[in-house]
């Protein structure tokens, strides 16, 4: 069983998607998106299977979390630098976590 000290070392934090791109190398369908998380952390890149369910345009400005201190991911001849969280919608389609309303670029998750 995890431990309030097993979470607080999982550092998910509130950013907002400043680009996205197609990724047509993927073997599944993927957008690859740059987030900024503010000044302590900075922008990142991550690549995200929801184009099932998401835009370009409906992602540009969203807010999301992402897990932030983890190892990155090579996905094809991409390096995905965070984790960006989503749960599945009665389709097992991504579904992408955000705050219910705007928070501080760079808020941790509690």
């Amino acid at each position: 069983m995890a431990t309030y000290e097993d979470f607080v070392k999982i550092d998910i934090r509130v950013g907002k998607v400043i680009s996205v791109e197609d990724f047509p190398e993927a073997r599944k369908p993927l957008y690859k998106i740059t987030v900024d998380f503010g000044p302590e952390i900075g922008s990142k890149k991550s690549a995200v299977g929801c184009r099932d369910v998401y835009s370009k345009d409906q992602l540009m400005g969203r807010q999301v979390l992402g897990l932030v201190n983890m190892a990155p991911k090579k996905i094809g001849p991409f390096f995905s630098e965070f984790l960006t969280l989503g749960v599945s919608d009665e389709n097992n389609k991504c579904i992408l976590i955000r705050p219910d309303r705007e928070a501080p670029l760079g808020s941790r998750m509690f």
